[in-house]
C-alpha cells in the first residue's frame, strides 16, 4: 500500500521541465547585506542548459530571467484638480504588487513567450502585480501608473536583450538592485522557451537583509517603538545642547 502511495505521489508530482532539457544555474550572491551606506548591488546570474535528448529541430531556445522582491499591498490614487485644489477623486486597491520587479530576455519579449504563457506563469511585470476589481472604468490605468512611477525610481525594470545565450547552452545576465530595496525574500526565477513555450524552469531565493545600525534601528522603530521614541527624543535634546554649546563658545570665545 505505502509504495502504491509513493507511485501516486510520484506520478502527481508537479515537473518544470518537458524531460529533455533542464536548467543548472547559479547566482554570484545569495545575501545582499544592507548597511547604513548601502548604494545598490549587481546580480549576477549566470547557468547552463543540462540535455537529456539531441538538441531538438523545433524553433531557437529563448532564456528569461526575473527577479521578484516580496508583495505588497497598496492603493493607488487618482488625483484632479477641482474648486481649485487638488483632491483624491478615485482609487484602486492593489491586492500584491512587488516592491521590486526586473524581467531580463535574450529578445523582445513578445518573441519568447506567448501571452498564455505569461498569463499562466505571471512573467512580465503587468502580470505579476495583482489589482482589486473595483469596477472603474479603464482600471488598467491604475496599474500602469504603479508601474510607470516604480520604473523611473529603478525598482521595475524590463530588461529585453539582456540576456546572453551561447550555442544554445550557456547563458548569463547581470539585474541590477537599486539603494531603496525592501527587506525580505527575492524570488529568482529562469524559464527556458521553445516556439514561445516553456519548457524548462528553475527557481532560488536572495536573502536581503539589514545589517549592522540599519537593523538596530528598524527593530528597535518596529519592535520597541517606546524605546526608539525616547532615544530619538534623548539625541535630538543632546545634539540641540551641543549645538548651541558650540555657538555660545564661538561668539564668547569661552
Amino acid at each position: 500500500m505505502r509504495r502504491l502511495l509513493l507511485i501516486l505521489a510520484l506520478v502527481l508530482m508537479p515537473v518544470t521541465a518537458t524531460g529533455e532539457e533542464d536548467v543548472v544555474a547559479g547566482l554570484s550572491q545569495n545575501e545582499v547585506s544592507i548597511t547604513a551606506n548601502f548604494n545598490g548591488s549587481e546580480i549576477l546570474i549566470f547557468g547552463a542548459v543540462q540535455r537529456f535528448a539531441p538538441l531538438p529541430a523545433t524553433g531557437p531556445m529563448q532564456v528569461i530571467v526575473t527577479i521578484e522582491g516580496p508583495d505588497r499591498p497598496l492603493t493607488v490614487r487618482r488625483k484632479e484638480r477641482r474648486y481649485g485644489i487638488w483632491m483624491n477623486t478615485e482609487s484602486v486597491e492593489v491586492d500584491a504588487a512587488p516592491t521590486f520587479y526586473a524581467v531580463a530576455t535574450t529578445a523582445p519579449f513578445e518573441d519568447v513567450i506567448t501571452h498564455t504563457e505569461d498569463l499562466r506563469h505571471r512573467i512580465s511585470i503587468p502580470r505579476a502585480i495583482r489589482a482589486v476589481d473595483t469596477g472603474i472604468v479603464r482600471s488598467e490605468e491604475f496599474t500602469e501608473a504603479v508601474i510607470r512611477i516604480r520604473t523611473a525610481a529603478g525598482l521595475y525594470q524590463m530588461l529585453e536583450g539582456a540576456v546572453t545565450l551561447r550555442g544554445e547552452t550557456l547563458f548569463n545576465t547581470s539585474i541590477g538592485l537599486p539603494a531603496n530595496l525592501t527587506e525580505g525574500d527575492y524570488v529568482v526565477r529562469i524559464f527556458l522557451t521553445r516556439d514561445l513555450q516553456v519548457v524548462a524552469s528553475y527557481q532560488t531565493d536572495i536573502s536581503v537583509r539589514k545589517v549592522g545600525l540599519e537593523r538596530l534601528i528598524y527593530t528597535l522603530a518596529h519592535e520597541r517603538p517606546l524605546i526608539y521614541g525616547l532615544l530619538s527624543l534623548a539625541i535630538a535634546i543632546a545634539a540641540g545642547w551641543g549645538a548651541s554649546a558650540v555657538f555660545r563658545y564661538i561668539r564668547t570665545g569661552r
